[in-house]
Order: structure tokens, then C-alpha cells, then sequence
């Protein structure tokens, strides 16, 4: 009765419908199942086992168990992920809420604009000012200063380099008021 066949006839239903009424997964079920009897057989082979439904029952209730204890680890974790997530995204919309379009503008974020321009190469400042402030195209701006249209997309490009280094506090704001410009 040790072989590997007449066990698995034995107690596969049995065993497979103990575990499928915990883990309501069939294919779990199945996987534990089948290690618990070949768990089970190797026991026989190496010793005898005076009562091999009991210890079939062990396995099974210690495979399930574990199952059982790691899926519910798996499904906090996935909750407590979700929750950092869930406020997260709170934060963003009530932020998003509270930034007000007047202050986008505002006097603190003027001054510091006007603190760093002073900061730029006359010339990039005086272009970046134009493109800007004045909204000309980097065509226009070319055609007026007597530049290539590289070298005036260069100016540009330096003073929002410097814009964002000083402006990382004003981030968001730096974003909209320039950079979509």
C-alpha cells in the first residue's frame, strides 16, 4: 500500500476538498494537495507510518496554514499599499485645491523671478524677457536682434536653467508660468 498510486487514489478527494473549503482556490488547493501526499508517500517509504491519515491531515493543516498566513500578509501589505497611495493622492488633490491662480503670480514669486533674471548675461536676460514677457517667437526674436534662431533658443534655455535651479521652492508655479509657455 506504499505506492505512490494507491495513496493518491486513496485520499486526493478527501485531502483536495479540505483544502479547497479554506483556501476557496482550486488551483492552490491542488498544489497543496499533491505536495502533502507525495510529503506523505516519502514518510511511508522511509519509515512506517502506523497512521498515514493523520499525518496526511498534519501536512495538509500545516501547508494550509501557511498558505492561509502568507496570503494574508500578501493582501495587508497590498491594503497598506494601497491606503500610502490612497493619501498620497489626497495630498495631491488637496494641494492642487488649495493652490490659488492669484498667487501663482504673486508679488513673492514676481521678486524672486525678478532677483534671478538680474543673475542672467544682459543678453539672455533681454531675450528670455522677449520671449516671455513680450511673447515673441524665437523667429522674431532672431530676426530682431540679428541672431539664429539656435542662439536665441540657447539664451532661452540657459535662463530656464537658472530659473529652475533658483526656483525649486516655486517648482509647480515655475512650470506653469514659463515653461508652457
Amino acid at each position: 500500500m506504499n505506492d505512490f498510486d494507491s495513496i493518491y487514489q486513496r485520499w486526493y478527494k478527501k485531502s483536495f476538498a479540505f483544502a479547497k473549503s479554506y483556501l476557496h482556490d482550486s488551483m492552490a488547493a491542488e498544489d497543496i494537495v499533491s505536495e502533502s501526499i507525495i510529503k506523505l508517500w516519502k514518510s511511508m517509504s522511509e519509515s512506517n507510518i502506523e497512521h498515514p491519515d493523520a499525518l496526511l491531515f498534519t501536512i495538509l493543516r500545516n501547508k494550509t496554514l501557511d498558505y492561509l498566513k502568507h496570503e494574508s500578509i500578501r493582501k495587508n501589505a497590498e491594503k497598506e499599499m494601497q491606503e500610502t497611495l490612497n493619501r498620497e493622492l489626497a495630498l495631491r488633490i488637496s494641494t492642487l485645491e488649495a493652490c490659488d491662480p492669484d498667487e501663482i503670480f504673486s508679488t513673492e514669486l514676481r521678486n524672486k523671478i525678478e532677483q534671478v533674471l538680474t543673475l542672467l548675461p544682459p543678453k539672455t536676460r533681454e531675450i528670455f524677457e522677449l520671449s516671455r514677457f513680450e511673447g515673441l517667437s524665437a523667429k522674431a526674436i532672431a530676426e530682431e536682434k540679428g541672431l539664429s534662431v539656435k542662439s536665441v533658443e540657447y539664451h532661452i534655455t540657459q535662463a530656464l536653467k537658472k530659473l529652475r535651479r533658483e526656483l525649486k521652492d516655486f517648482l509647480p508655479l515655475f512650470i506653469f508660468a514659463f515653461l508652457f509657455h
